[in-house]
């Protein structure tokens, strides 16, 4: 069976959020290419690479107030010429303990097709509340 690349990446979305909610490293690890940039919403802090984000979700992760972030996508948009997509859609971050919202967002996400699975290459974020 086909996976239309919509449902791939909302998919593989749904992954990295259980993965971020789970603080499973290795789950994260599987999702991002190995040069994925990270632009944080905040400060525009840029982190390139895989090992430079694993790094960095170990010390969240490790935080005595954790916060779990999710994403939601909105829209999906595949190239027709190139194994690679944009996902646009909304974040937010809540207490892993109480669940009560600390910020949130907008995001853009540039995904690409490696074999059968899709990677994230670039994320960038917009801290809006």
């Amino acid at each position: 069976m086909t996976t239309t690349p919509d449902l791939a990446i909302r998919l593989r979305r749904a992954s990295f959020n259980r993965a971020l909610a789970q603080a499973d490293l290795r789950m994260i690890e599987t999702l991002l290419a190995r040069d994925a940039i990270f632009v944080a919403g905040t400060d525009s802090a840029v982190l390139a690479g895989r090992k430079a984000q694993m790094l960095a979700w170990r010390r969240e992760f490790a935080a005595a107030e954790r916060l779990i972030y999710t994403r939601t996508p909105g829209t999906i948009i595949a190239s027709a010429v190139e194994p690679i997509a944009m996902e646009h859609g909304q974040w937010q971050g809540v207490l892993a303990s109480t669940g009560e919202p600390q910020a949130s967002g907008i995001y853009t996400a540039k995904w690409r097709q490696s074999g059968e699975n899709w990677l994230i290459e670039a994320e960038i974020y917009l801290t809006l509340a």
